[in-house]
Parts: structure tokens; sequence; C-alpha cells
């Protein structure tokens, strides 16, 4: 495994080994500071983009989908903030996996006494700590510069905010976890993953709002656990939800983390059987 952890007894057991993970994941992460650079301006370019876009539609069109401009104008900062930070590209921890596929070293990483999926989940929560606060806030501060911004007052609502993106990040994980577990079987889940993209990009509401969805895609596409990636988030930072919306947002993506992580777990047991066979 590509992220790894100091030998010997952590304290707090098996909690610090995978805090030590996540911090190596974050490390890792922030020695690509071109590239992070280079990624923040691109997030940047294209919210400049997709903002004036969204005003001349709403201006068009006052009020579309519950939004007025300028939380239409917000929902687009935000969602440039969290695209890599929730992975809607797919990536991180995939690209390693696969890479490990290749060479063979991923019927070595079952056997290490640790936990397989907790592994790279902590991985990835490194990851997307670190692109939270470097790809993330450079947009938000343009943004915010540059219009007027419907941002929070209220730190509470940062807070749930920040519990909603951790939310995101976990079902986000375990989406691209199961993608990638096909591998197993595929011994190359690019095509997979080249469908998830696009799967990712319509219904998680990063290229427009969900419930601008006409009809029956408009009553399924809130219902799926791609909806936990973006809208969710965006709308919890947007203040649309509160009180026992609120729970039931957060219990959305919570309910999808667990079920999700669950198939997880499934399918590399599977996938173990399959290895420890073939390995006699």
């Amino acid at each position: 495994m590509p992220v790894s952890a100091q030998a010997g007894p952590l304290p707090g057991g098996a909690a610090g080994l995978y805090l030590a993970v996540a911090r190596g994941s974050f490390r890792r992460y922030s020695t690509y500071r071109a590239a992070t650079l280079a990624g923040a301006f691109t997030n940047t370019v294209f919210g400049f983009i997709l903002a004036y876009t969204f005003l001349a539609l709403w201006q068009a069109r006052p009020g579309l989908g519950g939004y007025d401009a300028s939380a239409a104008v917000t929902y687009i900062w935000v969602s440039q903030a969290l695209l890599v930070t929730v992975a809607v590209w797919g990536g991180g921890f995939q690209d390693d996996i696969q890479e490990r596929f290749r060479t063979g070293d991923i019927a070595i990483d079952l056997y290490r006494p640790v936990d397989f999926q907790a592994w790279w989940l902590a991985g990835d929560l490194g990851r997307a700590a670190f692109h939270l606060l470097a790809r993330g806030a450079v947009p938000m501060i343009a943004g915010a510069l540059a219009f007027r911004l419907r941002l929070p007052h209220d730190p509470v609502v940062w807070v749930e905010f920040l519990f909603s993106v951790l939310l995101a990040v976990v079902v986000s994980f375990g989406l691209r976890y199961l993608v990638s577990l096909a591998g197993f079987w595929l011994h190359d889940s690019d095509g997979v993953r080249a469908v998830m993209l696009v799967v990712s990009m319509f219904f998680s509401g990063m290229l427009l709002p969900i419930g601008l969805f006409p009809g029956v895609l408009g009553e399924i596409a809130p219902l799926l656990p791609w909806a936990s990636l973006v809208q969710v988030p965006t709308d919890v930072f947007l203040q649309r939800h509160d009180g026992a919306g609120l729970l039931g947002a957060l219990g959305f993506q919570a309910g999808w983390a667990v079920l999700l992580l669950a198939a997880g777990r499934v399918v590399q047991l599977l996938a173990t059987r399959r290895v420890v066979v073939q390995g006699g």
C-alpha cells in the first residue's frame, strides 16, 4: 500500500494506525504543489464561467428550482470547492488500487494485518481533508470577492456543513470502492470508472441542482447515493434544511454511507475468497 505508517505500536491501537494513514495521505497530496495550484486555478476559472451562466439563467427564470440568483451563484462556488474533495470525477485511491491490480500486489495487501477497507478509507479521508483546504478554499475566496455569495453567519451552520462534507466523502468512497473491487473480476476497472464518472457528474448535482430535473428523473435523482456528494452538502451550506429537514438530509447521507460500506465489505469478502482460491 502506498500510504504507510511507521512500524511499531501506535497510541490508540487501530485508531492510531488509521489516523497515521490519514495524516500520511494528507502529507502525500500536499507534496504536489504545482498540480494543486493548477487545479485550484482551473476550478476558479470554471467557477466564473458557470457563475455567469447561472446568473443569465436565473435572470431569465427568477426563483428557478427554489433558488434565487444569489443562492444559485453560491451553489456554483460551493460545488466547485467540493468537486475534488468528494472526488466526483473519481480518482484518489482508485488509481493506487488499479496499479496494484496490474502488479499483483493487491494479493499481498489483503493479507496484511490491517483492515483493507478501513486502510483505504483512512487514506481517502486524508486526501479529502487536503483538497478541501487547498482546492476548496481558493475557489470560494475568489467567488466571495467577485460575487455576493450567501455565506452562513452562524458557526453552527459551518459545523453542519463540514459534517455533511465528511459524510459525502464516505459515500463517495463507498461508491469508488465498489468500482475498484470490480477489478478482481475484470482485471481493469477503467470502463466501469468511466461510466461512474458520467453518472456521478449528472446525479450528484455537480452540473445542475437536482431540483431542476424534470418529471420522473427529478423524483428519482434525490433518492440516489450520488445526491449525497454535492447536492446535500451545498443545500446544508445554503441553509435550505433546518430542524427535522436537516436531520433527514444528514440521515440520508449517513444511511447511504453505511449501506455502501457494508456492500463493499461483502464484495471484498467475495473477492478475498477468489484470491485465496486462485492462490491455492
